[in-house]
């Protein structure tokens, strides 16, 4: 009994490193297993001019290439196919009430309104640190429950969670894998810089998708307390009495304050190359309508492979995807690390 169990072991780690290749058509689900090749998946998100989804493409009105060298595409499905999604909440100490309530609504929606039944999601929350409060369910209750727990404190470790969540995501039961990050601003905390992020990022075929939120606080500085002089009257007909300007007291100050913001660039540094998006909120109200838009998404994409064979070399290798009709964008992953 051991013998067998130590064969199916050294079986399954074999498996592990093989690459994978596939002989599918359109609709025919996940692609099959051979050895000695790398299928490469690509996402592909296509849109009009207006920024809508567009439906019923075939695989002949897609072109890969990598490195700029065209590539046949041997897999290919426009179907919805079920989605392994990482929810990554921001739990710093700015996430106030209001925001974080917003969040739990959009949250709430999104897993039972706009996922499909079958899609399974785990829930990781920041702060100082990474947390994961709830792991891989299909429970909507489970994760709805663990969103509830969250208490907002502490400072912004957004690359660290981002880089814990990755490899979390990339285990997923279901061939289409992606986080979501909900965050409303900069990472303070992080072990990790961006730079470092981006590595791991580019070497996962995780789909990053972040909403920031732009809910920025402004903090008025202080000045000295001075006694203003009495109005004087303004020498125009129709206007009324103007105050005079305070007078520069030393040791004040009239700055208005300083503004902290949602750290754009690296939610974009995060998100473009997966192919998935960033999109900024710039009212917290609007979060529940930003979740419906990405949860459209997931469900409008292309799902397309081509077979490499012995080309691990550790090296960035560019993708770009086309669509014949130029008319359409097309938003997909810009490479990989073939590791």
């Amino acid at each position: 009994m051991i013998r067998m169990f130590s064969r199916a072991a050294a079986l399954l780690a074999a498996c592990a490193v093989i690459g994978v290749a596939t002989v599918s058509s359109r609709g025919q689900g996940s692609p099959s297993f051979q050895g000695g090749v790398d299928l490469i998946n690509v996402t592909a998100t296509v849109t009009d001019r207006d920024g809508r989804f567009v439906p019923g493409l075939e695989r002949d009105d897609f072109v890969i290439f990598e490195d700029g060298e065209q590539q046949d595409v041997t897999y290919f499905t426009d179907e919805r196919v079920p989605v392994s999604l990482g929810l990554v909440l921001d739990a710093s100490g700015s996430m106030t009430a209001d925001k974080m309530s917003a969040a739990r609504s959009a949250i709430d929606r999104l897993i039972y309104d706009l996922l499909a039944e079958g899609d399974e999601l785990f829930v990781m929350e920041f702060g100082n640190r990474p947390n994961v409060v709830q792991a891989w369910t299909t429970s909507r209750r489970a994760v709805s429950r663990a969103i509830a727990r969250v208490e907002p404190a502490g400072g912004t470790a957004m690359y660290d969670a981002v880089a814990r969540a990755i490899p979390l995501a990339g285990a997923g039961r279901h061939p289409k894998k992606a986080l979501l990050v909900i965050s409303d601003g900069n990472d303070t905390n992080s072990r990790l810089t961006i730079e470092q992020l981006q590595p791991l990022i580019r070497n996962s075929e995780v789909l990053v998708y972040a909403l920031g939120m732009d809910g920025a606080t402004v903090t008025t500085l202080s000045r000295p307390r001075v006694r203003l002089p009495p109005p004087t009257p303004f020498p125009f007909p129709g206007r009324g009495p103007q105050r005079r300007s305070p007078p520069i007291v030393p040791g004040g100050t009239w700055n208005v304050g300083t503004r902290e913001r949602v750290d754009a660039d690296a939610l974009h540094r995060m998100t473009d190359d997966t192919g998935g998006r960033t999109e900024i909120i710039r009212g917290f109200q609007d979060l529940d309508g930003a979740t419906s838009r990405i949860a459209e998404e997931l469900g409008s994409q292309y799902s397309l492979g081509y077979e490499k064979r012995g080309h691990r070399d550790g090296r960035w290798h560019e993708i770009r995807v086309e669509v014949s009709d130029p008319r359409l964008r097309v938003r997909a992953r810009h490479g990989y690390i073939a590791s």
